[in-house]
């Protein structure tokens, strides 16, 4: 395929144009099998003894890192390789916009409390 730009690299090619490549399902597949599996092993864990109770939250932040991690490369093909540096550059700039996200409305909300008057004198003024 030829357009503008010139010829496309031989492996570059837009998802559904020219056919699936050999193997792209068994990718798709252990993919979904391992988002299924660690969906149900955050629902099921909380109910089993199989994990010390305070150290749930840690074992379910895990898994949902885990569950990200299978996403980006099963599904969104996020690797390391040299043709993905665009990708990984994208990807890290949307992590640190989430992360100035969080951070700034967690900043706000801290800081709230001591913008507002005393209840004692907000109750004063609404009478």
């Amino acid at each position: 395929m030829t357009d503008a730009a010139g010829p496309s690299p031989p492996g570059d090619r837009a998802p559904g144009e020219g056919g699936a490549q050999p193997g792209a399902v068994i990718g798709y597949l252990v993919g979904l099998a391992l988002a299924a599996g660690l969906s149900a092993a955050s629902f099921l864990l909380p109910g089993t003894h199989l994990v010390y109770a305070p150290a749930l939250p840690v074992a379910l932040v895990v898994m949902a890192i885990a569950q990200m991690g299978v996403h980006l490369v099963f599904f969104l093909h996020i690797t390391t390789g040299p043709d993905n540096t665009n990708n990984l550059l994208a990807l890290a700039y949307g992590v640190l916009i989430v992360f100035l996200v969080m951070a700034g409305s967690l900043w706000i909300m801290a800081n709230l409390n001591h913008a507002m008057p005393p209840m004692t004198s907000i109750m004063t003024m609404q009478r």
